[in-house]
């Protein structure tokens, strides 16, 4: 049984985001978690749709800017400006000051701006001219970008990376659901018929119910083998860090809370593992020759690491 506000929010996006349900469901847990999301995905699949359709599922305040080499730090954190009728400097809020925040083809501007992102994702505030400024709650950054290769694009840094909870991408729609999405196109914004169905404070208490699932030992355990065993493998040049088992156990204790559960068993570990790893560990040189991808190398650790039998 699915918790009913998780539930309310799901059938909105649903609206606009048509058979992708997994796709949804993986992005709402990483909200839940309090984590951000990368959405990697060709051009005209529906990365911003979906954006927009959570921020006005969950009644929050948002803002979208469109990374590009010409876009400043400053844009994205604010900046001070002399005011002389007052005589001092006054802060002017970027565009990161919002509820969600969605860095559009973020792997198309500077790294200067891409490092801007760093402290309000993990820090959430910003830094100007010395002067810490904390971003209003709840926060989340969903950021999309390209496959790497395409006209522009560059690869992210692993630090970068490693702050986003989740990568997904929602792939092409199958024929039916095309022909809708095509229908949808002849009338008004679909997205402009998604109403909001909570606001900020209970998803703020969505996010509390969701940290204060249970966690056995024995789940922290496997956690932390399966982890390990990314950094043994001689496929992998960079395997899991910390931050990523630590993500994984947040994820997964808001898919324990979605499913009713006040516990976390193995299936919501399983269920998330390779949306929270994939993007984290890097293949050796040797295994790209050999046509591995990070994919295929963590569903073998995944079946090579027996799951724990819990008894409730």
């Amino acid at each position: 049984m699915i918790q009913p506000q998780a539930l309310r929010i799901i059938n909105e996006v649903r609206k606009v985001i048509l058979g992708k349900d997994t796709v949804i469901c993986k992005a709402l847990m990483a909200i839940l978690a309090q984590g951000h999301i990368l959405l990697e995905d060709n051009p005209g699949m529906g990365k911003t749709t979906l954006a927009l359709a959570f921020s006005k599922a969950m009644g929050l305040e948002y803002s979208r800017l469109q990374l590009t080499p010409e876009i400043t730090p400053a844009d994205v954190v604010g900046f001070s400006i002399y005011n002389q009728a007052k005589g001092d400097f006054e802060y002017r809020p970027g565009a990161a000051f919002c509820n969600l925040f969605l860095a559009d083809e973020i792997n198309r501007t500077s790294a200067k701006t891409q490092s801007a992102l760093l402290e309000l994702m993990e820090e959430r505030q910003v830094t100007v001219d010395g002067v810490s400024r904390p971003l209003p709650q709840p926060y989340i950054v969903i950021a999309t970008q390209n496959p790497v290769g395409s006209a522009g694009t560059q690869m992210l840094p692993e630090s970068q990376l490693d702050r986003f909870m989740m990568r997904l991408s929602i792939g092409y729609p199958e024929p039916e659901q095309e022909i809708k999405i095509l229908k949808q196109t002849e009338g008004a914004r679909p997205v402009d018929s998604v109403r909001p169905v909570v606001n900020g404070d209970e998803l703020l208490e969505m996010q509390t119910q969701a940290a204060a699932v249970h966690v056995s030992d024995e789940l922290y355990q496997y956690v932390v083998r399966l982890c390990a065993a990314t950094r043994e493998l001689s496929t992998l040049r960079l395997g899991a860090s910390p931050r990523a088992g630590a993500a994984l156990i947040r994820a997964g204790r808001a898919s324990a809370w979605m499913a009713g559960r006040d516990y976390l068993i193995p299936n919501d570990i399983h269920l998330l593992f390779l949306s929270v790893l994939e993007h984290r560990v890097l293949l050796s040189p040797q295994a790209g020759i050999n046509g591995l991808t990070a994919r295929s190398v963590l569903s073998d650790v995944l079946k090579s690491i027996p799951s724990p039998k819990l008894v409730k």
